[in-house]
């Protein structure tokens, strides 16, 4: 990675380039929809399948697991500028699949 993402939008597009492909197999398939509230956000999908990711605009077919979060919050979240686990109790970083987020975060690189 040449520089590192700083928006919201930036960092949910920079996942396939942060993709470790030894901890996806050949069965993964989880569709992730991110709604970021903020103008550096947005709503997006990052389908994990074929040991790949695609990520598109918008909320685009059924979701394995939804994360919703005020932009600058997840922008804290990715950049290392917040505590995973507090913003997460606050109510900053929702998510509705536990357990597909957990997975999510073994998947792809850390940016900080």
């Amino acid at each position: 990675m040449e520089s590192v993402p700083q928006t919201a939008k930036e960092i949910v597009y920079s996942l396939p380039t942060r993709l470790k492909l030894d901890k996806v197999d050949d069965s993964t398939n989880s569709t992730f929809h991110f709604k970021l509230d903020g103008p550096t956000g947005g709503e997006f999908t990052a389908v994990i399948k074929d040991k790949a990711v695609t990520v598109s605009d918008g909320l685009v077919g059924e979701a394995s697991c939804v994360i919703t979060a005020k932009a600058s919050d997840y922008e804290d979240l990715e950049l290392g500028r917040g505590n995973p686990q507090m913003m997460f109790m606050m109510g900053k970083i929702k998510v509705t699949n536990l357990g597909e987020v957990m997975k999510f975060i073994t998947f792809f690189q850390r940016l900080a």
